[in-house]
């Protein structure tokens, strides 16, 4: 584990001297949460969504990520260019499934974008497990899991031999796995769930660490669920609420320091 905290440290501390930029191809619900996760780790966000700009600005960019939270034809369109334009160029981007299996529409949009080679996919149980089965019928209530993920690591395993991208799952323990190796990310706080776009903003910052080594995709995916969590651990000791807990996060996630990182950071190997 400490081999784990100090390579998550070293990544972390990265993104603060570089500051990558990271294109957001989001939700209007998650926008506000996913630009200043980005900006208090150290990244530089761009909420760029127009098909007409990206031709010009996504080649420019470090890594994507791509949330299809209120999807629509307009923004499908514009994450199916930036999506191709990253697997020509081979700049990393991460897929965020949301609610994959709420519609035909949604789910056929899901099927296209993986036909593009996203680097890492990152959601809930239930949306990996409707993801990796290829069915649209599904449990999934909206953009909440009815599935622990624990439950998805079999599933996780096989959309990740099946895509190619290191798959990983949000829950109690975050789970990452290359369809063979499978890590446990082991930090945060049951609260993060009250905070709409706590979700969107950890993908978006799995993209921030990818952008700083995309060869190692799995251990970006692992470092990015920790940090996060954690800053949700310390801004809980400070949160009354939900609402506070959004704030504190931020902050914690901004003041995170190699001593405090390396003494929360809770990751093992579950396989």
């Amino acid at each position: 584990m400490e081999e784990w905290g100090k390579r998550t440290w070293n990544l972390f501390s990265k993104i603060r001297t570089e500051s990558p930029l990271i294109q957001c191809i989001t939700n209007f619900v998650s926008m506000d949460l996913m630009a200043n996760t980005l900006l208090s780790a150290g990244a530089s966000p761009a909420m760029v969504h127009s098909v007409e700009e990206i031709p010009d600005f996504t080649p420019r960019v470090s890594a994507l990520c791509v949330n299809l939270g209120t999807l629509s034809p307009d923004s499908l369109s514009a994450m199916i260019t930036a999506a191709q334009i990253c697997s020509e160029l081979g700049i990393p981007w991460v897929l965020d499934p949301v609610a994959v299996s709420a519609s035909s529409f949604r789910f056929d949009a899901c099927v296209r974008l993986l036909g593009f080679k996203p680097t890492v996919i990152r959601g809930n149980a239930s949306e990996i497990i409707a993801l990796s089965s290829s069915s649209k019928s599904s449990s999934a209530k909206g953009a909440d899991s009815t599935h622990d993920s624990m439950d998805a690591v079999e599933a996780a395993k096989l959309l990740a031999r099946t895509s190619g991208a290191i798959v990983a799952v949000s829950g109690a323990t975050d789970i990452v796995t290359d369809g063979n190796q499978v890590v446990g990310a082991h930090n945060g706080v049951a609260l993060m769930q009250k905070v709409t776009a706590t979700g969107c903003s950890v993908t978006a910052l799995i993209a921030a660490f990818l952008a700083l080594d995309k060869t190692h995709a799995l251990d970006a995916a692992v470092s990015a669920l920790a940090v996060f969590g954690v800053a949700g651990e310390l801004g809980m000791k400070m949160a009354k609420g939900p609402a506070s807990l959004r704030m504190h996060l931020i902050d914690a996630l901004y003041g995170l320091d190699e001593a405090t990182l390396l003494s929360h950071v809770n990751i093992t190997s579950l396989s």
